[in-house]
C-alpha cells in the first residue's frame, strides 16, 4: 500500500462541484471528459493540496452523514475558506465540541450532501492531547 490513489464524489452537477472545489476550496480542475466518457459517466478531474479528486456524474448519496474528508489548513486561512464557501452558497456546519489542542475544523457540505472538513491540527497533536490527563 503507498496510499491513497483518489477520491470520487457522485454528483448531480459537475459544474457546480468544480466551482465548490475550486472556487470554494481552491482545487485546480485538471480534466474533463466533457463528451469522451471512459468511466460510468461524464467526470471532472482535480488537484486539491495534492490529492486527486475526482466528479462524476450520477446520483449522490441520498442523505447526509458525518462521513467526510479532511484537508488540513492554516488557522489563519479559516475565515477566508468560510467567507468563499458561504458565497457560493454551501452550507457551512457548526463546528463539533473540541478539546483544547486539538485544532479547529470548518465543517462544509457541497450540493450533493458531501462533508468536507477544514483541520487545522495533525494526527501527532491529537494523539498527544487524547494521550494527556485529562
Amino acid at each position: 500500500m503507498q496510499g491513497i490513489s483518489h477520491i470520487t464524489f457522485i454528483v448531480r452537477d459537475l459544474d457546480r462541484m468544480a466551482a465548490f472545489l475550486c472556487e470554494g476550496l481552491g482545487a485546480r480542475e485538471i480534466y474533463d471528459s466533457a463528451e469522451r466518457n471512459y468511466s460510468l459517466s461524464r467526470e471532472k478531474f482535480f488537484l486539491l493540496g495534492g490529492v486527486w479528486l475526482a466528479a462524476m456524474e450520477g446520483a449522490p448519496p441520498a442523505e447526509r452523514s458525518y462521513q467526510h474528508v479532511a484537508f488540513r489548513v492554516d488557522e489563519s486561512d479559516l475565515p477566508a475558506y468560510r467567507q468563499r464557501l458561504e458565497v457560493l452558497g454551501a452550507e457551512v456546519r457548526p463546528p463539533r465540541p473540541r478539546v483544547d489542542g486539538e485544532g479547529l475544523s470548518l465543517y462544509v457540505y457541497d450540493f450533493d450532501n458531501h462533508l468536507f472538513e477544514l483541520h487545522t491540527g495533525t494526527l501527532e497533536q491529537r494523539l498527544a492531547r487524547y494521550g494527556a490527563p485529562r
